[in-house]
Parts: C-alpha cells; structure tokens; sequence
C-alpha cells in the first residue's frame, strides 16, 4: 500500500499532505489550520469518503490507549487502535466484546465512523457496543458524547464529519469461546426460502455465493460455546449442505492459512469472530468491495433480484456474503430502524466494469436498500439521504461541529452536508 492509496490501491488521495499526530496537542495544532482536512484510520474505505485536497490524518500514531473499568463494564480505546490489537488486550484481561468484523485489521474509530458490522440475528452492527465517545472538533472543541447525550445517536456513525475521535468506550463483557464450522453447498432458493431459520442456527451465520451457479458455495458458521448446540449442525445438513472436509477461505482458491480454525474446535471469541487471522493479510488488496443493506422482510426479493442478474454479476465477483445485522436507533447506521440483511461484494478490480454492474443492481434492488458509507455505490445521493429520518438532524450537528466546514469534502457535499 502506498503512503498516498488506500488499502485496495483503487484510490489515490489527492491530499497535499499526510500527517499522523502522535497527541491530542499536535492534533489540535493540525485542526486548527485553514485547509480542508479528512481523516484515515485503516485505509479501508473504498471511495472517496476520506480523500481531500488538503491535510489528510492518518489516526494510527495516536496514542495506543486500552483501559478496561472493569467495574463500568467498559474498555476504553484510543482513536487509532486495531479491534485485533484491542481483542488480544481483552483476551489477556478476561474480557470480550459481543462481536467483530470479519478482519481484524480494522481501526476501531474507522469502522464506527462508517457503520460496520459483524454477523448475528439477535448482534448489532460494532457501533452498537459504543457507550461514548470523545470527539477532537475542528474549532478545538473536545466533545464527549455518551448514550444520555441527545446527539449521541448522530455521534457514533458520523462519517469523519464532525472531528477526530479520540477515545471510544465500549461494553465488554466475560471472555467466551467460539465453535467456528463451514458448510459447503446449498441451494439459493432454500437460502431464500428458509433464511430466517438458516441465520438463528447459530450465534453468527455467514452465506457465500457467487450468484451464477445458484449455489451458496459456503456457510460459515459461529457459535457461543456458552450458548449450547447449535442448531446448524442438525438444520444445514438436513436443507443439503455438506459438513466442509478442510478449511476453508471464503474466496475460492484462497489460502486458507489466512483462515480463522474452523473444524468444530472450540476457541477465544478473538480468533473465531473474524474470518481472517490478525497476523494473516487476507488478500493482496488487489480487489473492490460494495455492501447493500436491507430491511429484513426484503431479504428474499433482493436476493431474486441479484439472482436475475446472475450472468452479469459472476465474472466480476471474487465472492458475496449474505449476513444478518439486528436494528438499531443510531441515526446514520445502516440497520438504523430496522433488522437488516447485509449483501456484501468482493469484485476483481476493475472499477468502470464494477460501477457499471452496480447501477444496474441497484435499479433492481428494493426500495429499502442502503449502501455501506465506506464501499462501492451509484445511487443518487438524495435517494440514500432520504432513508434516513435523522438525517436533517445530523447535517445540523455537523455544522455545529464544524462550522468552517473544514471536514466537508466532495464526498459529502453530495450528500448535501
């Protein structure tokens, strides 16, 4: 990855500068210059949500701060700080979180400010753990926002809009083991028939597919130890999946070293949540991503929907993963309002070819659908704006953050912030 690209190397920042504050001090010297600014943690965004022509700041020499209030019930972390680098921290304490992304590569402010999530019916996306939050302001104003603060639901996916975070409080929770299994095989139209029972067969349920075979070529499986049996082992078999006789990668072909273990082999939370180990690069970069979100009760008219559009969307695919996300009240979060089902793509890097597909998706798409912040999409800016009821309410505590709009970049120009 070059010092100027993101992760996936799609992007070039047209930044005039990268800095990486090592303190709150230097951050707020950084803040309080005259051109315009944005803000990177892991470079994992695939638009041009972070780019700028002025300063970017990248968040990772940051102050590494981890403190657990094992009393509150909280870990607090440091802006810059890796969710795997903060689960090793917990393991080590006897504490967990409720749930992670696949990667643990990702920055725990970043993947906040974007709305990311894990899998799991009854999980809520990472913001969901968030207690509170300190924001570094343009106008060198530190806010503290906690869940009793009226402007905490504007707070947490926020978009990079509103300043720098530089301490997240999160709950925890007693360390727990994960039983991590894969399934091979399983037709689309019994995914779509019975997903409800396929996604409450375990504590977290991952589906991958191509969308041209008809198939869902793996189901990963994630299960609390503490939770008892689960229910996969008897229901997947049963619809036609096949118990996976080695591990596997979700992408086909994939080095399965990079692999979270799988096999039924009970472990730390911390090394089965994720798909992809913390000392493993899961892939070399070279790919794009999009993520679609719909309302639950959509869930099997989407996936009809990228079934018609099968032929078209395979050549292009590395792999698709269908996962679950439960409702939440956060005003900019993906799953704000409602339980959500989450397609999320994996395309080879060929972007015109990729953003010609997606238009063509999202005009087949329901009307509930919302894109990830941080990845591919074509849609008009005020469709996505207006399903989001507190949106108006957001732009006003924007600008209430950043008057001087030294945080808007085109980017969210177009989303009329």
């Amino acid at each position: 990855m070059s010092s100027k690209t993101n992760w996936a190397g799609n992007l070039t920042y047209a930044a005039r500068r990268i800095v990486r504050p090592e303190s709150r001090a230097e951050l707020a010297e950084i803040l309080s210059g005259d051109e315009p600014l944005r803000v990177v943690g892991s470079r994992h965004s695939f638009n041009t949500i972070s780019d700028t022509p002025g300063t970017l700041i990248a968040t990772d020499g940051l102050p590494a701060e981890i403190e657990v209030d094992a009393a509150a019930g909280v870990v607090r972390v440091g802006g810059g700080v890796r969710y795997g680098d903060l689960a090793r921290e917990l393991v080590a304490q006897g504490y967990a979180l409720p749930n992670l992304a696949s990667l643990p590569h990702i920055s725990v402010a970043g993947a906040i400010a974007t709305g990311t999530h894990g899998s799991g019916d009854r999980l809520g996306a990472l913001t969901t753990s968030v207690r509170a939050l300190t924001i570094l302001t343009p106008t060198g104003q530190e806010r503290h926002f906690a869940r009793d603060d009226p402007d905490f639901g504007g707070a947490v996916v926020h978009l990079g809009a509103l300043g720098v975070v530089v301490q997240v409080e999160l709950e925890i929770e007693p360390a727990y083991d994960v039983v991590q299994c894969v399934y091979d095989g399983l037709d689309l139209q019994v995914v779509a028939d019975r997903l409800d029972e396929i996604t409450a067969s375990a504590t977290s349920v991952s589906i991958f597919s191509d969308w041209g075979s008809g198939r869902a070529g793996q189901i990963w499986t994630k299960h609390r130890a503490d939770a008892g049996e689960s229910p996969a082992g008897e229901l997947l078999p049963r619809l036609g999946a096949v118990l996976a006789d080695g591990p596997r990668h979700p992408v086909p072909g994939g080095d399965a070293r990079a692999s979270t273990e799988q096999g039924g082999i009970a472990g730390s939370w911390a090394d089965r949540l994720p798909h992809f180990r913390l000392e493993f690069t899961p892939s070399n970069g070279a790919e794009l991503q999009s993520e679609y979100f719909v309302d639950r009760s959509d869930a099997p008219a989407a996936i009809a929907a990228l079934r018609s559009l099968g032929e078209q969307i395979a050549p292009l695919l590395q792999i698709s993963e269908i996962r679950t996300v439960r409702g939440d009240d956060l005003w900019l979060s993906p799953a704000v309002g409602r339980d959500t089902v989450a397609f999320h793509f994996t395309w080879v890097p060929d972007q015109p070819a990729v953003e010609a597909l997606l238009r063509q998706m999202e005009a087949v798409l329901p009307a509930s659908t919302r894109p990830h912040w941080g990845k591919l999409w074509q849609y008009e800016p005020a469709r996505v704006t207006e399903l989001f009821e507190r949106w108006d309410d957001f732009a006003a505590l924007r600008a209430e953050c950043d008057p001087e709009r030294k945080l808007v970049n085109d980017f969210l120009a177009r989303l009329g912030l």
